[in-house]
C-alpha cells in the first residue's frame, strides 16, 4: 500500500539548521518584540539631565573658561577677563609648591583609603557575628558618626587634642605616665595628619562598613560552611570565598574613597584654623581655595581645579568601566 500523494508532498524532506522543513513552505519568522515604553523612558530622563546640567555641567564649563582667563577680583565686579591661553596651566605645572601639595595629597589619600577599607571591613565582619541587639546598637553608633557634619566632628576632635585642655593629653600624661603635658598635636605636620586622618577615617568607616556588610549578607552560607568543614580558617575563607564574591563591591568602594579622600577640604581647613601650619599641611582642596578665594587669582585656582578634575576623572574611569562590565555580565 502506498501513502497518499498529499501526505508525501507535505512530509518534511529538507533540513534548515536543526529543523525539518517542508519544501516550498517558508518557516515561521519570529519577530523581535518591540521594546515597551517608546520615547517615555527618555522623556523621564529630561528633568534629571536638566538638573545635572544646571548643577554640574554649567559650573564645570564656567570653571574651564575661567582657567583660560586672567580672572581676578576686578573681573568679579564686571571688568572684562582677557584670555591668556594655557599660561595659568603652565604657571601651575611649573610651581614646585603644586607638586609638593599633589604628592602630599596622594600619600595622605593612600594611607586614608587603606586604613578606612581595613577598618570598615573588620567592622562589617564583626556585624555578621553579633546578635540582633548588639548589631542594632553598633549600627546606631555608626549612623551617628556618619550623620555628624564634618565641620562639627572636626571641632570636637580638635577639642580632644587641645594643647592645654585636651582629654588626649590628659589621659596620656595622667593615665599612662607619658610626657604629653602641653603637647601641641597640630604644629608638626606628621601629628597634624595623624589627627586629620583620625577625623576623616572616623567619618568614612560607617559607609564602608554598611556597604560591605550588605554584600556579606549575599554570600552563600552553605559555601562558607563547606569551606569551614574542609578545614579553611577565617582568613582563608575571606581570601578564597568572600573576597571573590565581593570583588566588585570592594573595587567600587575603594575608588569612591580615593575620590573623596583626594579632595578632602573641611577637616584640613578647620584643623589649620585651630593650630596647623598651612604651608606644610595643605592638600589639594585647601590649595585650590588658597589660590582662588585666598589670593583673588581665580584663573590660577581654576587651572588647579581643572587639573584635579582631570586626575579624578582618570580614577573614575576605573569605576565606570567596572560598572559597565557588571551590566554586561
Amino acid at each position: 500500500m502506498t501513502a497518499p500523494v498529499s501526505t508525501i508532498a507535505s512530509a518534511p524532506t529538507a533540513v534548515d539548521g536543526e529543523r525539518l522543513v517542508t519544501p516550498g513552505v517558508q518557516p515561521p519568522r519570529f519577530k523581535r518584540p518591540r521594546r515597551r515604553g517608546g520615547f517615555t523612558p527618555y522623556a523621564l530622563l529630561v528633568p534629571t539631565l536638566i538638573a545635572l546640567a544646571a548643577i554640574t555641567f554649567w559650573p564645570l564649563l564656567q570653571l574651564i573658561i575661567i582657567s583660560f582667563q586672567e580672572f581676578g577680583r576686578a573681573q568679579v565686579f564686571g571688568a572684562p577677563a582677557p584670555f591668556v591661553g594655557f599660561d595659568n596651566y603652565a604657571a601651575v605645572l611649573a610651581d614646585p609648591t603644586y607638586w609638593a601639595v599633589m604628592g602630599r595629597s596622594v600619600a595622605f589619600c593612600v594611607v586614608l583609603v587603606v586604613v578606612t577599607m581595613l577598618a570598615g571591613t573588620l567592622v562589617a565582619l564583626l556585624m555578621t557575628r553579633l546578635n540582633a541587639f548588639f548589631r542594632v546598637l553598633l549600627s546606631v553608633g555608626l549612623l551617628l558618626a556618619w550623620a555628624m557634619p564634618a565641620l562639627t566632628a572636626t571641632i570636637v576632635w580638635g577639642w580632644m587634642f587641645d594643647t592645654s585642655y585636651g582629654v588626649v593629653n590628659f589621659m596620656l600624661t595622667n593615665g599612662l605616665g607619658l610626657d604629653f603635658a602641653q603637647h601641641s598635636w597640630l604644629v608638626e605636620p606628621l601629628s597634624f595628619f595623624f589627627v586629620a586622618g583620625l577625623v576623616i577615617v572616623w567619618g568614612a568607616v560607617p559607609f564602608v562598613a554598611f556597604t560591605i556588610y550588605a554584600g556579606l549578607t549575599q554570600v552563600p552560607e552553605e559555601v562558607l560552611e563547606a569551606a569551614q568543614l574542609d578545614g579553611a580558617g577565617a582568613f582563608q575563607r575571606f581570601r578564597l570565598i568572600i573576597f571573590p564574591y565581593l570583588r566588585s563591591v570592594f573595587l567600587v568602594v575603594t575608588i569612591l574613597q580615593v575620590i573623596w579622600d583626594l579632595k578632602v577640604f573641611t577637616q584640613i581647613f578647620a584643623l589649620q584654623n585651630i593650630g596647623g601650619v598651612r604651608e606644610l599641611t595643605s592638600t589639594l582642596g585647601v590649595y585650590i581655595y588658597q589660590n582662588s578665594l585666598g589670593t583673588g587669582e581665580y584663573g590660577t585656582g581654576g587651572a588647579i581645579a581643572v587639573l584635579t578634575v582631570i586626575f579624578m576623572l582618570a580614577i573614575s574611569f576605573l569605576y565606570v568601566r567596572q560598572v559597565v562590565k557588571e551590566e554586561e555580565l
